[in-house]
């Protein structure tokens, strides 16, 4: 039976020891809130940290046992790996990096080797306990390597992740000196999901101008493998706050805390001590309003609850020195002897105390300079049964896409923020309503387990779409079959694309000579009488004729456009137009004159612009552009666009190489048909070879193929090996093995 693996970097729950004994403490985090009646169900299992540093090997097997009875399995990490893995590369690379504040980060080699080891440990464990049929959902950004790990060490299984903190801008992301590594770490998953489209389209962007891939609606094709990108925003248990906050112990505590305070207006402030929260800026905006609004002295107070985190670090360390010095001054200079502007409470507190203190809250105060998505503002909303209060939100939050009804702010602006604050305290209590009951269900809706719901649902189908595409890799046993029925064959056709699958690309098309080696298998195939060897190409006829032109082959060139067969000369199979070439060089022209690198090769029914040694991003970007602009054109007239290797080519609609290969199929007898090609032109080849016929496609982009090799050196070890018999060695081993993407 197949089953789900969650793999994060810490379990949900935590480990503790105390007079010896052993004990498990449930989180109460979100994701775990969410998760837990997923894993829990039939074999599924979550994998992680348990939580503290154990080094007995008795000690952890008996962790591991108790673990295993409530579908979990512990990863130990040492002293060492805490510190170099998680606080190290983890929270002080990674964490200001995707948080925007870049100049807090450390860039150490060693911790970055720590953190590639431990990601390295979390596979091992992963390994040991998934089956091929397996799905494997990995999060957030302590483990950003491991899809990738897993998928060489399983080729075959579904694996998804899930970034819970900010993908920054290109601009930031570049910044990191291991950034391609970790882009094609996660590029091992089949989905990858974020908070906001905003991380969507940076993430996209930075594939792009990094390693080179394009994506269409979220698609990125690696060349071997398809996945998807996609935003599915976190929700909260809605429930579970909400009947929390019903409770009669809650309600008893919330008349406790309004009792002790003297100010008829309550400002709420949760957050883990973190410069990412903006707990400073909101106490700088706070001091300002109580100068800008004298008549709120006494009548309002600002409880902040700041939970520890990290304050012997030395950044959070200075941080806790200025909100204590902060709030100092502020309760300094406007208390009076039985009135304090600023409640302060630094720890942590449970859930019902929590609760108590959100529905007591007129305003709640969420403005962190940055932040995945937030569910603090989340757990607000969803405790406010009465339906009055005002939520002042940061527009740097995931939640200010969903929570629009709320007071949205820059949390750089001070002055926008003293105006939230003043314009909260003073909305009637039916405009509350109004707000409050929409984003209430708003968050009913999109609730924990609709998001959990809604990404294992994407996932599946990225899979089946996947495997609806796949092609099969071309096995020694697929070949026997193949070899059979060429040698038994009395007439036999080859079709065989030039560009990418008998010869590699170059930077320069007219660097793609054919070498000895080809022009002898070549003369090999085609000196057997029973053979009728056609190569392909989207080349001019000109340089066809020059390379190959003395053998004893057909050639098909400028995809369809000109044909030769052996023995003759070349001809056309239509009469053709050029008239529209002249328009259409015009608008590739100024592509030229926007993109260095770039050049036009104008062929006699065709105009193709290749942008090869364009800088890596700009290419693709302009590549983009070209292509919708030319689409446009291409509307109303028999034009195509073919987008296609590093090139885009513009041609007369009735052209493919498809047409041509059909006049070789109508006019010669066959009984055995090999079609190899590589690029979305070798497709309509594909399309137009009998059901008999065996169908080859180089590199793994989707294909209507029946196999795939991965480079054109397997495909001449396969045409020598056809040539020569099946007494030679074995294709080389593929990286991909059997079923693989197409």
């Amino acid at each position: 039976m197949s089953k789900l693996i969650i793999v994060s970097n810490r379990l949900p729950v935590k480990l503790q020891e105390k007079d010896g004994m052993l004990t498990y403490k449930t989180s109460e985090g979100g994701l775990a809130t969410g998760l837990g009646s997923i894993y829990k169900q039939g074999d599924n299992l979550w994998i992680g940290w348990p939580g503290m540093v154990v080094e007995e090997e008795e000690v952890q097997g008996r962790i591991a046992e108790d673990l295993k009875k409530e579908n979990m399995h512990p990863v130990f990490l040492t002293e060492t790996e805490i510190k170099e893995f998680y606080e190290g590369f983890s929270n002080e690379t990674l964490w200001p990096t995707f948080h925007y504040f870049s100049q807090y980060a450390i860039y150490e080699q060693q911790l970055w080797e720590t953190y590639v080891a431990v990601n390295q440990k979390y596979c091992d464990e992963v390994a040991k306990l998934a089956g091929p049929d397996d799905t494997i959902w990995v999060h957030d950004y302590q483990l950003l390597l491991l899809p990738s790990m897993l998928r060489e060490r399983l080729p075959n299984s579904t694996i998804g992740f899930f970034q819970h903190i900010p993908f920054p801008s290109y601009e930031i992301f570049r910044l990191l000196p291991w950034r391609r590594e970790i882009l094609e770490g996660m590029l091992g998953a089949d989905l990858i999901g974020f908070h906001t489209y905003d991380d969507m389209r940076h993430f996209l962007s930075s594939v792009n101008r990094i390693i080179g891939y394009g994506s269409t609606h979220g698609w990125i094709n690696t060349g071997s493998r398809s996945l998807l990108i996609d935003s599915f925003p976190m929700g909260i248990d809605y429930e579970k706050y909400a009947e929390v906050a019903a409770t009669e112990e809650v309600i008893k505590r919330e008349k406790v805390y309004r009792g002790n305070l003297v100010a008829k207006k309550i400002i709420l402030s949760i957050d883990r001590l973190d410069y990412s929260k903006g707990i400073p800026q909101r106490l700088h905006a706070f001091e300002q309003f109580l100068a800008k609004y004298p008549e709120f002295h006494e009548k309002v107070t600002l409880v902040m609850l700041v939970v520890p985190s990290r304050d012997a670090v030395g950044k959070y360390k200075e941080l806790k020195e200025e909100v204590d010095e902060l709030v100092g001054r502020i309760n300094g200079r406007y208390s009076h002897i039985n009135w304090n502007p600023v409640q302060y409470f630094y720890r942590s507190y449970p859930l019902e105390t929590l609760s108590a203190f959100y529905r007591m809250a007129d305003v709640a105060l969420v403005t962190p300079m940055r932040d995945g998505m937030n569910l603090v503002c989340k757990e607000y909303v969803a405790s406010k049964l009465d339906q009055k209060g005002v939520l002042i939100l940061s527009e740097m939050a995931g939640a200010s896409k969903e929570l629009s009804d709320a007071l949205l702010i820059n949390p750089n602006d001070i002055n926008q923020l003293v105006d939230a604050l003043h314009e909260a305290l003073v909305m009637p209590e039916e405009e509350q309503e109004q707000h409050m009951h929409s984003m209430q269900e708003t968050l009913k809706r999109f609730n924990i387990h609709h998001w959990v719901s809604m990404f294992m649902n994407r996932l599946s189908y990225v899979k089946i779409k996947q495997l609806s595409l796949a092609t099969t890799y071309l096995d020694d046993a697929t070949f026997f079959e193949m070899s059979d029925a060429y040698d038994s064959a009395s007439s036999r056709l080859l079709f065989l694309e030039y560009d990418g699958a008998l010869v590699d690309y170059k930077n320069k098309p007219l660097m793609a000579r054919p070498d000895e080696d080809l022009i002898t298998l070549l003369e090999k195939l085609s000196s057997d009488p029973k053979n009728r060897v056609v190569v392909a190409s989207s080349r001019e006829r000109a340089n066809l004729q020059d390379w190959l032109g003395n053998l004893n082959i057909d050639i098909i060139a400028e995809h369809g456009v000109w044909i030769k067969q052996r023995g003759t000369g070349w001809q056309t199979i239509m009469s053709m137009m050029d008239d529209w070439k002249n328009d259409i060089r015009l608008i590739v022209d100024l592509y030229v004159d926007r993109t260095p690198g770039t050049f036009i090769e104008e062929k006699e029914y065709s105009i193709v612009w290749h942008y090869r040694k364009a800088e890596t991003g700009l290419g693709e970007m302009r590549a983009r552009e070209l292509v919708n602009h030319l689409n446009f054109l291409a509307s109303n007239s028999n034009l195509q666009v073919l987008d296609g290797q590093m090139a885009v080519e513009i041609k007369a609609q009735e052209i493919n190489k498809g047409k041509a290969s059909s006049f070789w199929l109508n006019k010669f007898p066959h009984e055995f048909v090999l079609a190899i090609g590589e690029d979305w032109g070798d497709e309509d080849i594909f399309k137009a070879m009998p059901r008999e016929a065996y169908t080859v496609k180089v590199g793994n982009a989707l294909s209507v193929a029946k196999y795939h090799l991965d480079s054109c050196k397997e495909t001449r070890s396969l045409l020598n090996r056809l040539v020569q018999g099946q007494q030679q060695d074995q294709l080389p081993p593929s990286a991909s093995n059997s079923m693989m993407m197409g």
